[in-house]
């Protein structure tokens, strides 16, 4: 069960900081729109393997949107990655 916390925790990380990077100014077009894709693409209802297949479709979710989410942050300045991500750290820690 404790394993399930700590996903539970990481993924609650990720999503600040995706939140973060979308509502900075200085994040690029480029990566605001990788981080749209993977939100839209948990949500769809279209996948490439369908969430009617219950623990390989959520695998898929997860796969494709981390994927996203990691070229996003590739596609960052890396000062501002950085930045966002120690901003995101210190408001979980509270």
């Amino acid at each position: 069960m404790w394993k399930l916390g700590t996903l539970w925790f990481s993924l609650r990380k990720e999503l600040a900081l995706a939140w973060a990077m979308l509502r900075n100014p200085g994040t690029p077009g480029a990566s605001k729109l990788a981080i749209l894709a993977a939100g839209l693409y948990v949500l769809s209802p279209l996948d490439l393997v369908s969430d009617l297949l219950p623990v390989l479709g959520w695998i898929d979710d997860g796969v494709v949107a981390v994927l996203l989410l990691r070229l996003a942050a590739r596609w960052m300045p890396s000062e501002l990655h950085a930045a966002l991500k120690e901003r995101v750290a210190r408001r979980s820690a509270r």
